[in-house]
C-alpha cells in the first residue's frame, strides 16, 4: 500500500479552508494525482446518517460499519467509542498520491511531518499562525500577508490555484 503525500489546511472558521482544498484538489487531479480528502467535524454530535433512514436503523441495532451502495458513490459509516488517531484517519487514505486534511487543528498543530496551507483573515492570524504550526508551506484566505514581509508564500487560490498546486508538488517530493 503507498502512503499518500499529506498536506493539512487550517485556519480559523470562514477564513477559506474549503475553497483552498477545493483547489488544490482541482489543480492536482488535473495533473494526474489520485486525492483524498478529509474533512473535520468539530460537533460532537454530529452524524452523517439520517434518522429513520435504512443505514440508521442498521447502525440503531448494532452493526458497527454500515457500506451504503449507490450507482454512482459508495459510503463507509464506522461506529467508533472515541476519536480516531492521525494514522487511523490516513490508512483510509492509502492509494492515493494525496491526502489533504481539513481542520484537525490540534491533531497537526506542530507536527512537523505535515506541511501545512495556513488561511488567514488578519495580520493578527499570520503572527499566531507562525507561532503554532510548523512547518507552513504557504498562506491562502482573504488576508495578503505582503506588508509583513514574511519568507512563507500567499496563494491566492482563486486567481492562481496551479501555484498552490505546483507548491504541493514540491513539497510532496520533499515529505
Amino acid at each position: 500500500m503507498k502512503k499518500p503525500a499529506v498536506i493539512a489546511v487550517v485556519g480559523s472558521k470562514s477564513s477559506g479552508k474549503t475553497t483552498t482544498i477545493e483547489a488544490l484538489t482541482r489543480e492536482l487531479t488535473k495533473r494526474g494525482y489520485k486525492v483524498a480528502a478529509v474533512k473535520h467535524i468539530p460537533e460532537p454530535n454530529f452524524t452523517m446518517d439520517t434518522a429513520g433512514k435504512d443505514t440508521w436503523r442498521f447502525a440503531k441495532s448494532g452493526a458497527k460499519t454500515i457500506i451504503s451502495v449507490a450507482s454512482n458513490e459508495i459510503a463507509t459509516i464506522e461506529k467508533t467509542e472515541g476519536n480516531f488517531t492521525l494514522n487511523e484517519i490516513l490508512k483510509k487514505c492509502e492509494n492515493h498520491d494525496f491526502a489533504l486534511i481539513e481542520g484537525f487543528r490540534n491533531l497537526v498543530g506542530e507536527n512537523k511531518a505535515i506541511p501545512k496551507i495556513v488561511t488567514v483573515k488578519s495580520a493578527e492570524e499570520v503572527l499566531e499562525a507562525q507561532k503554532i504550526f510548523s512547518p507552513i508551506i504557504a498562506f491562502t484566505g482573504p488576508y495578503m500577508p505582503k506588508s509583513l514581509q514574511i519568507k512563507i508564500p500567499y496563494v491566492d487560490v482563486i486567481k492562481n490555484p496551479e501555484k498552490i498546486a505546483d507548491i504541493a508538488e514540491a513539497v510532496a517530493k520533499d515529505f
